[in-house]
């Protein structure tokens, strides 16, 4: 087992999210760094789903071993420590029984993801165990223990390190690549040249819903309002306001305002570690670059998978 000694900020349990329940008003959720969860679960031989632990911040946190246990640290860089030592991220370390683990000062992005050994064994809702928007569910609190799948055996690969190229450089000012549509035409031509060659703010009314920002505000031709319809996470909506909003893991299902752009999915891991006070600018690509961005993405993902089920690593 894992004891949460305390939770920190709103740390949760998360997996991949629930699929396939959007038509009843369900969001998918789960972690909002994707990437980081599939490769930390990876390098521990669990299968790319299995439920870890986001950790936003870090402050406060800390969580007991119960048990000797694999974890990978993966996400942003929040300082991890196991028993008040610095630990290296985005490689497997063994817990013994009565470590503590705990994270010092931020050092880059937003979120770290706690996989481990086997996967956390936690209740199956829709079959997702990550908290439903809005629920409390999921959410973790002091003194929980946290049951472990039986830990596969260490794949070789735990005692390699990850090169860099799978590892995530985050920063205080990023560029997130989108697809115009599917209302760019509700907005004047000057707008959509003023929302690509501006840089906007996250301000702290943000969450996992949805990220708020602030900077120059867009103009709509004539109505702000669509008749409701489906959204999705990296939809950007722009309301009556003229400042833009982006949907995030746990955003609504529906919603009436005009959706300028879409993030592309391969950037919406990048998103994640951003925090309020960051600084964000978009680029326009093509819907083909935003594919192939994205098999870049599962290319590398899959080159890992091969490496876990190969015994030697190589």
């Amino acid at each position: 087992m894992l004891e949460v000694l305390h939770p920190g900020f709103l740390a949760s349990i998360q997996d991949l999210g629930r699929y396939g329940f959007r038509k009843y008003g369900v969001a998918v959720s789960g972690a909002m760094d994707n990437y980081a969860l599939r490769v930390g679960n990876l390098l521990l031989g669990n299968p790319e789903n299995a439920a870890g632990i986001e950790v936003m911040l870090g402050y406060s946190f800390k969580a007991r071993a119960s048990v000797d246990l694999w974890i990978v640290i993966t996400g942003g860089d929040l300082s991890p420590q196991i028993n008040k030592a610095s630990i290296p991220m985005w490689t497997p370390l063994e817990m013994k029984r009565d470590d503590i683990l705990t994270f010092g000062v931020r050092k880059s992005g937003f979120r770290a993801y706690i996989t481990v050994g086997g996967g956390i064994d936690s209740p199956l809702v829709m079959n997702s165990c990550s908290p439903m928007a809005g629920s409390s569910e999921g959410i973790l609190k002091s003194g929980e223990r946290l049951k472990i799948h039986a830990q596969p055996p260490p794949p070789r690969m735990k005692l390699q390190v990850l090169h860099e190229e799978y590892i995530p450089k985050y920063g205080s000012t990023i560029q997130l690549s989108v697809v115009f549509g599917p209302q760019e035409d509700y907005f004047t031509a000057e707008s959509l040249e003023l929302f690509l060659n501006s840089e906007y703010t996250i301000t702290p009314q943000s969450n996992r819903q949805g990220y708020r920002l602030e900077g120059p505000k867009l103009k709509h031709k004539g109505t702000y309002d669509v008749l409701s319809e489906a959204v999705w996470p990296g939809a950007i909506q722009v309301p009556g306001d003229g400042l833009p909003i982006i949907l995030c893991a746990d955003a609504q299902t529906t919603g009436g305002y005009p959706k300028i752009v879409s993030i592309i999915s391969a950037d919406m891991d990048k998103l994640s570690q951003a925090k309020p006070s960051d600084r964000i600018r978009f680029k326009a690509v093509s819907l083909g670059e935003a594919q192939h961005r994205f098999l870049e993405r599962e290319e590398k993902i899959k080159t890992l998978k091969r490496m876990a089920e190969t015994r030697d690593g190589q």
